[in-house]
């Protein structure tokens, strides 16, 4: 059975650089392909998480492809933001009115903070309101840490599970890395998990500590930037040089594998 093209605009995934805007990142056209940034220059309705990051996204692909429309009139709105103590990416209220522009037959972009919108990203919940509406769903190819962090990383690309963040609680979040741990040896499966970037030191430390010395666990820090980089060591080796994150602000992948 063929799929029908739905009534209206669509919601297009429009993937975001993964520099977070550091002064050292690469011209955009470095990093995202041509086609996104044509499809980026002509939008007039967005849907982001922060209206200001997303002004200056535009700002970085009107100097690679002109704006269609000056910045000023194009309609940025954000997604709410789940309350205090409520998983992310979980929202309570109607997403629909955010898609009212599609559903009158204007395209729609969505875009995260750094990489695909919705995948580690709240962006998910909106792209389920989409298709419950009947709204066209376009993503279009861009980077994502995770798939990137995976690739370079030398573990299994065959099986593999992102986990997101771990408890901030020492106690819990030691008893989840084993549980990991175990769960990697039995089935082969390389683990994924991110943090905020001021924390990678300290979860770096908590892996040291949790994970067996034979574990293969790789780090990538600052992808696509020139100063990025992606190793991958043993637990034991990583504990007789362990990584320094000089900077705060960047994000990092890590991914162990269980001897």
């Amino acid at each position: 059975m063929s799929a029908v093209r739905a009534i209206g605009g669509r919601l297009i995934l429009v993937p975001n650089t993964l520099d977070l805007g550091a002064p050292q990142a690469p011209p955009i056209d470095a990093v995202l392909p041509a086609g996104v940034l044509r499809h980026a220059a002509r939008l007039a309705y967005w849907i982001a998480e922060d209206a200001k990051t997303t002004r200056a996204f535009l700002k970085r692909v009107n100097a690679a492809v002109p704006l269609a429309r000056p910045l000023q009139s194009i309609d940025i709105r954000e997604l709410p933001r789940p309350p205090k103590g409520q998983r992310s990416g979980v929202v309570a209220i109607d997403l629909a009115p955010l898609l009212a522009p599609a559903l009158a037959g204007a395209d729609i972009g969505l875009i995260s903070e750094a990489g695909l919108p919705g995948v580690a990203d709240p962006g998910a919940a909106l792209v389920a309101k989409a298709h419950q509406l009947g709204i066209e769903v376009l993503p279009l190819a861009g980077p994502s840490s995770l798939m990137l962090a995976l690739a370079a990383s030398g573990l299994n690309g065959q099986s593999f599970a992102f986990v997101g963040y771990l408890p901030t609680d020492a106690i819990e979040r030691t008893a989840r890395l084993h549980a990991l741990q175990q769960h990697s040896r039995r089935e082969r499966q390389t683990q994924i998990a991110i943090e905020t970037p001021y924390r990678n030191a300290a979860l770096m430390t908590a892996l040291l500590e949790a994970l067996h010395p034979q574990t293969q666990l790789a780090v990538a820090c600052g992808l696509t930037l020139p100063a990025g980089w992606c190793l991958t060591r043993s637990v034991a080796q990583w504990r007789e040089a362990p990584p320094a994150f000089d900077d705060k602000h960047l994000p990092a992948v890590f991914l162990w594998l269980a001897a």
